[in-house]
């Protein structure tokens, strides 16, 4: 299984690498740059041959990484919506320019303006992004989310919507975050209650749509629309919904990136990466196994 977790790139981009090896990551979500800044200095070809000689020493991958949480595709002021549309086009170039096939982001916010009229101003910033050809094959991937306050994509009708009115449809996949869906209402914390939620998605997106995972225990009480993640086991979620997904063949050969409460010396990645390892392999539990 592609396990892995999201990795600091505190010091450059390339130290991501050192430190997803350390906790035994197979995958990796990073950002590309400041994630609490709108600018981001461009990327140098040393910073670029650099990052990739560090991929292909350790041989993690797949890559991801997660755009910037300034961005709102969604937003219905256009200034704020203009300049989004510009930094997600240059988190698209990033992607493009590092070999990174996957860059997620939250469908946005409408802050007011209604779902449907979010969901329209996301749907034709898309558009006006992939008609220019921004970030080459770079895919998208839409992250479910807690559905909290304003924020669009708490409804897998709300992403079928979106794959549905994109002009390229084959640059945009579905990244599934287990804290996030939780929290939006759809129980998994039964086999039962994750083949039930599994099927209603697939149906509506299908399973090609679906390209990566962020596995998280939820805070959070189920429909509570609550973004808080815990540790794997931790949470409201617990151990049974995580054993499904992990076993579920359909996603065997998704990259699962996990989201969850780090510590500094990295125990906390390796406990839960583990953790996610023992259930998929049917062991015990022990997650005092070191990574091998």
């Amino acid at each position: 299984m592609n396990f892995g977790a999201h990795m600091s790139v505190a010091g450059g981009l390339h130290k991501a690498f050192e430190r997803g090896a350390a906790v035994g990551c197979r995958t990796m979500q990073i950002f590309s740059k400041n994630e609490r800044q709108w600018q981001a200095k461009p990327l140098a070809d040393d910073d670029i041959q650099r990052f990739k000689a560090e991929q292909a020493r350790t041989g993690i991958g797949p890559l991801i990484v997660h755009d910037s949480y300034l961005i709102n595709l969604a937003s219905p002021k256009d200034d704020l919506w203009e300049k989004s549309i510009a930094a997600f086009a240059d988190e698209l170039e990033r992607c493009d320019q590092l070999g990174i096939p996957y860059l997620v982001t939250h469908p946005g916010a409408h802050t007011g303006s209604g779902c449907d009229a979010g969901l329209e101003r996301e749907a034709e910033a898309l558009n006006r992004l992939f008609a220019d050809g921004v970030g080459g094959d770079t895919m998208v991937l839409l992250e479910t989310t807690a559905g909290q306050g304003s924020c669009l994509g708490g409804r897998f009708e709300e992403l079928t919507w979106l794959i549905e009115h994109v002009s390229h449809p084959e640059r945009v996949g579905i990244c599934v975050d287990t804290c996030h869906i939780f929290a939006a209402g759809y129980d998994i914390r039964t086999p039962e209650g994750c083949a039930a939620v599994f099927e209603r998605l697939l149906s509506l997106v299908g399973s090609e749509r679906i390209k990566a995972f962020h596995l998280n225990d939820s805070k959070g009480p189920l429909g509570g629309h609550l973004d808080r993640h815990a540790g794997i086991g931790e949470g409201e979620i617990g151990l049974d919904g995580f054993r499904f997904i992990v076993n579920d063949p359909r996603f065997a050969a998704l990259p699962m990136i996990l989201e969850t409460p780090k510590t500094d010396d990295g125990s906390a990645d390796i406990h839960n990466l583990t953790l996610l390892r023992s259930l998929r392999s049917g062991q015990s539990t022990d997650t005092t196994a070191k990574v091998e």
